[in-house]
């Protein structure tokens, strides 16, 4: 037989020439395959070639390097356990030492003690190529699901499908991403059934909960239609079928199903039942009409037109539907356009509130109008954070202080059955890391030792001061090691060896993506330290963070001098593509006693800095079509070189990478922000009319980014 994936054949590797030639022969007298090799790198090649079994004296191994063997060994696909059959003059392993190491690095190994009978030979030879033709089958089963799992998975996308399974009696729901999607939530957004409850509209929730009940109480298939409210508060219809799964003793285990977004065609449906009830309506009211023949006549070509121009717009309304389905989900686009909304309403509210006369019930109205306004600034600067990716920043973190922070939120992402205590040390040194990074890690970790307790436990973070010395993946050195610590279930010493591979998750399918503390790992050697995993069955398991100490201490916030007040007023430079947001902004400079001039684009204020205009300060937007404000700022340098800039923009528009040299306001921000940016900027010149030296407002100190 020859080599090649599904090979029954045995490869013979004997420490003589006459050895491998009997023992083949007696191989194939039995009706079996057999090859024979000169050496351990012939054996090996044939090994990986494709065959049933190997056959080995240890004799001819004794002294070889077996490492590309056993290399092979332990690198077998999971459905693979390759076997071997080592004759030994000496017994086995319980006699022999040498059987014994040979045994532990080959893996499925059978001893053979010779000299033996033949017929004990080909006994093991009929057993391993058995074993190993199973093995074989196996691998075909496993392609084969692979493959109806993907061909499913194609069926929902084509179908625009989500899936869904609801776990009983717990509750339990896992939901694909394009179901959450039909929810408003982003494919790696949690998304519990109390979540899926509280979506549900109010009106429709009595409906759905009798539905399930009926299909949890006589097994019967579950179908609705009902609408759930987005985050966002938009309105969706969906359509939801599922299938009870029953235990082996009857009881329902789960109900499994799929679900679509049909709010296109609902909306169609109810705006066509409308107007055909208005059609209903208008023809009832004609037949009551004084019937003579020019009346009908006139009535009813008015009545066509009616029906048409109904149809007319039916139609308009469906297609109009159907464009709204195939654009999808917002992206970062709408927070930033949001952004400048919130900037619009800000600006104008301060203004107005200054303005209005004293009157406490409409104080009242505009103070609620603009922390509502505010609250929805947080809400965007919250969604532009996250969706930023941002180059690793290491500077000296009080770890302490960090973890202690996180608490709250720790307690709420691991629930009420999982009990969080904390042991951190006075005095300790700070550590040089991300922290925005260093949250999410611990925070992975946490929830890695949540998963592992499904019954509840004690998860515990420690901090302590460590000194390495002979580690080799570490340099010499003093780190801080932050420990998470769960009371779970542990991991074997197979999956632990291999719980920080990309993508290998000891998990259920659909419940982890292999990549945690893959990522965890990464960002630890990155910042110069190491992630150390141990673990027992049944004991729990332990990720230790280690992390270099910060050469410096942790900065502190000094708080800002005092601006120096404007005592005339400056000419200033507003440039911003946005009619609405220019208009707000103009208002409030021009009622902080400031003179403004406008400018709709960049190459429009280039215009306008060519000129012999006296201009103090140039505040710019920073998204504009055509020219950038970053672009606008370095060619405004050109012409006038020491004009004061302020960039007025949130941190999430400035493209990935940029340093930036200029002074900065985030977006939105109040009327007082403003004139304290200002007076900051200007008093720092010789007085009005009197450009800022720009070197001085590129400093760190200076800048404000957005969080």
């Amino acid at each position: 037989m020859k080599p090649g994936p599904s090979s029954e054949r045995a490869v013979i590797l004997a420490a003589s020439e006459r050895d491998a030639v009997k023992t083949a022969h007696l191989i194939k007298e039995a009706g079996y395959y057999a090859n024979i090799c000169g050496d351990l790198a012939e054996f090996e090649r044939e090994v990986a070639s494709g065959a049933g079994l190997a056959i080995i004296a240890d004799e001819a191994i004794r002294t070889g390097d077996l490492a590309g063997l056993t290399r092979w060994l332990n690198e077998q696909p999971s459905w693979s356990d390759f076997p071997i059959v080592l004759m030994s003059e000496k017994g086995g392993p319980e006699r022999n030492p040498e059987a014994a190491r040979l045994g532990r690095a080959l893996g499925n190994v059978t001893f053979i003690e010779r000299p033996f009978h033949p017929t004990t030979l080909v006994s093991l030879v009929a057993a391993a190529v058995r074993g190993r033709r199973r093995q074989y089958q196996t691998r075909q089963i496993l392609e084969d699901l692979t493959e109806n799992e993907d061909l499913l998975q194609t069926a929902l996308d084509a179908g625009h499908l989500g899936a869904l399974e609801l776990h009983l009696p717990e509750f339990e729901l896992e939901a694909s991403p394009t179901c959450k999607t039909f929810f408003g939530r982003k494919p790696r957004d949690p998304f519990t059934y109390r979540d899926l409850l509280d979506a549900v509209h109010p009106d429709d929730r009595a409906r759905r909960s009798e539905t399930v009940e009926q299909t949890l109480r006589t097994g019967a298939d579950y179908r609705i239609e009902y609408r759930n409210i987005w985050p966002d508060g938009t309105q969706h219809w969906l359509d939801v079928r599922a299938r009870a799964v029953r235990r082996a003793d009857g009881s329902i285990r789960s109900l499994v199903g799929v679900c679509s977004d049909i709010t296109a065609r609902k909306t169609a449906e109810i705006e066509r039942e409308a107007l055909l009830a208005q059609l209903a309506a208008e023809r009832t009211a004609l037949a009551e009409l004084t019937a003579t023949l020019e009346q009908r006549v006139e009535q009813r070509t008015a009545d066509l037109m009616k029906e048409v121009a109904a149809r007319e717009r039916a139609q308009e309304q469906l297609r109009h539907a159907q464009k709204m389905e195939a654009i999808g989900q917002l992206t970062g686009g709408v927070a930033h356009d949001f952004n400048n909304l919130l900037m619009a309403v800000m600006g104008n509210l301060d203004l107005l509130r200054k303005r209005m006369p004293e009157d406490p019930r409409l104080r009242r109205l505009v103070d609620g109008a603009l922390q509502g306004a505010e609250r929805g600034a947080s809400l965007t600067q919250r969604l532009l954070a996250f969706a930023r990716q941002q180059d690793l920043r290491a500077v000296p973190v009080d770890l302490g202080a960090l973890v202690r922070d996180m608490s709250e939120l720790l307690e709420r992402s691991l629930g009420p059955r999982i009990a969080l205590r904390l042991d951190i040390p006075d005095g300790l040194p700070a550590a040089c890391v991300d922290a925005n990074q260093l949250e999410l890690a611990v925070l992975n970790l946490a929830i890695n030792a949540r998963d592992a307790m499904p019954d509840g436990g004690v998860i515990e973070i420690r901090l302590a001061v460590w000194q390495a010395k002979n580690d080799p993946a570490l340099q010499p050195g003093n780190y801080l090691k932050l420990s998470v610590v769960d009371s779970g279930s542990g991991m074997p010493p197979d999956v632990l060896k291999r719980a920080i591979e990309p993508f290998f998750s000891s998990k259920p399918v659909g419940k982890g993506t292999g990549l945690g503390l893959s990522m965890v790992h990464g960002l630890a050697v990155q910042l110069g330290g190491a992630l150390q995993l141990s673990s027992a069955v049944g004991k729990g398991t332990t990720a230790v963070l280690v992390l270099p100490v910060a050469t410096a201490v942790p900065a502190v916030e000094v708080p800002a001098p005092a601006a120096q007040k404007i005592r005339r007023s400056a000419v200033i430079l507003l440039v911003d593509d946005d009619p609405l947001i220019a208009m707000s902004t103009m208002e409030m400079l021009e009622d902080l006693g400031h003179r403004v001039i406008g400018a709709n684009s960049g190459p429009h204020a280039l215009d306008i800095l060519r000129s012999d205009q006296e201009i103090d300060l140039m505040m710019t937007d920073h998204v504009m079509p055509g020219m950038t404000g970053l672009e606008l700022a370095a060619a405004s340098r050109e012409l006038r070189p020491h004009l004061v800039v302020l960039l007025a923009t949130g941190y999430a528009e400035l493209p990935d990478g940029t340093q930036v040299d200029l002074p900065r306001l985030a977006k939105p921000y109040h009327q007082d922000q403003l004139r304290e940016r200002l007076d900051q900027l200007l008093g720092q010149g010789a007085g009005p009319h009197t450009a800022a030296g720009a070197d001085s407002l590129a400093t760190p100190s200076n800048l404000s980014p957005s969080h």
